[in-house]
């Protein structure tokens, strides 16, 4: 929501102001790109921010290469943005970002008239040439995927007529409950079976206006996880966004016997937000359904620690998706898990894990996790090590600060004791 805020305020033409902005790195390189692209993003204050926008069809073409560093969401997103204005800029990343395929945004986005000519496997550095006008297109998703969705509409804001997404299951649905809240005209149709229908006329005049960003419910899994698996703890995490489209990690906790209460429900600006206390206690293996996926893809990493803290065994399907995302994130969670003394089965598309439940400290530990500059995978294991016998070491926790900037101060003024390795 903070990437789509920055990037809805560029496309407004006046001044919108935002709350809340998570200041991680992938964050601020949307911002960087959002100067670049001609409009203005000032910082007045932790968390808050004001953008001076261009209006739709304002976009100039950058001076200088677009560095995305880690944002997967940054390069996405922006590729649709831009892919709707007539301009030419050039995307690159580091390593890890670099290695990811776009071919799903390459696709459809070629479609609608843009041009791009990158690395073999439609992989970064990336120069993509606008559409100059670009053509609404009816898009039917071959995977549900909420990134590609939003590139699509927002290349399609520029369009002379109605861009039209299907995606076979709902996705987190930011995007559309944003544009709706600054005038677009957007709709949202069920389709029988489970799929949704989404239709956005082009060129609207977006409306500044005021966002205030609701915590991020995939950062405060790591926190609600933690108190889940260490005996004695409470914890209460405030102002979560709980979507219905992004509560899957809620469910499934729940469903494994956690102690969760919600609270204080309230909406701001069309999305739902409460308070959200975790309180230790035993968990017990479930199999959550796949098509539950979309709705918490990238809190799989934390869940297979919770499920490694469980009694029995915890089925995990339908995460194909996991093996394109920072890291192989399959590969990496079986390889880290084996490595501190759990079971776990890799399978093409998902993990079987055999959980150590029933213990004060179910997980022998005692290793050093290979992250593969992979965030998610980082913080996961550092909150598997408050269930350890033995402590556990990443390799590389610099990019945790791309995601959850202060996640080390947090986490140890909670009581971990997480410190820089010998």
């Amino acid at each position: 929501m903070s990437h789509r805020a920055l990037m809805f305020g560029l496309l407004a033409a006046g001044e919108t102001s935002i709350t809340g902005l998570l200041e991680g790195e992938d964050v601020m390189r949307t911002a960087g790109a959002i100067r670049l692209l001609g409009g203005d993003a000032v910082r007045v204050g932790p968390g808050e921010w004001r953008v001076h926008g261009v209006g739709v069809g304002g976009l100039r073409s950058p001076g200088d290469v677009l560095y995305m560093g880690n944002s997967g969401t940054s390069a996405r997103l922006l590729m649709g943005l831009a892919g709707g204005h007539p301009v030419t800029l050039t995307f690159t990343g580091d390593a890890s970002l670099n290695r990811r395929p776009m071919a799903r945004i390459v696709e459809p986005l070629s479609r609608m008239g843009v041009q791009f000519a990158g690395r073999e496997g439609h992989r970064l550095p990336m120069t993509i040439t606008g559409a100059d006008p670009v053509m609404p297109i009816e898009y039917q998703l071959p995977v549900a995927s909420a990134q590609t969705k939003s590139a699509i509409l927002l290349a399609g804001l520029n369009s002379r007529g109605e861009t039209t997404v299907i995606e076979p299951e709902p996705t987190r649905d930011h995007t559309e409950i944003m544009l709706r809240h600054m005038g677009a005209h957007i709709t949202v149709e069920d389709i029988p079976g489970g799929g949704r229908r989404i239709c956005l006329h082009g060129q609207p005049e977006l409306r500044p206006t005021n966002f205030q960003v609701p915590g991020d419910p995939s950062s405060a899994a790591f926190l609600l996880v933690a108190a889940l698996i260490t005996p004695g703890s409470a914890v209460t995490v405030t102002n979560v966004g709980i979507n219905p489209l992004r509560t899957g990690l809620l469910d499934c906790l729940r469903e494994m016997g956690a102690d969760l209460t919600v609270e204080n429900q309230r909406e701001q600006g069309g999305e739902i937000t409460a308070d959200i206390t975790a309180r230790a206690g035993p968990l017990r293996a479930i199999t959550p359904p796949p098509e539950r996926a979309p709705s918490m893809i990238d809190e799989y990493p934390i869940l297979a620690i919770a499920a490694a803290c469980a009694q029995g065994r915890t089925e995990l399907r339908g995460l194909a998706e996991l093996r394109v995302k920072e890291s192989d994130r399959l590969a990496a969670i079986a390889a880290g898990l084996t490595a501190c003394g759990v079971t776990v089965q890799e399978l093409p598309d998902g993990l079987i894990i055999e959980g150590r439940g029933g213990e004060v400290r179910p997980i022998p530990g005692g290793a050093t996790i290979a992250t593969h500059m992979d965030h998610r995978i980082a913080m996961s294991f550092l909150v598997a090590g408050l269930a350890a016998e033995r402590p556990v070491t990443v390799d590389d926790g610099a990019t945790i600060n791309t995601s959850f900037p202060g996640f080390r101060d947090l986490m140890n003024g909670l009581g971990a004791a997480i410190e820089d390795a010998g």
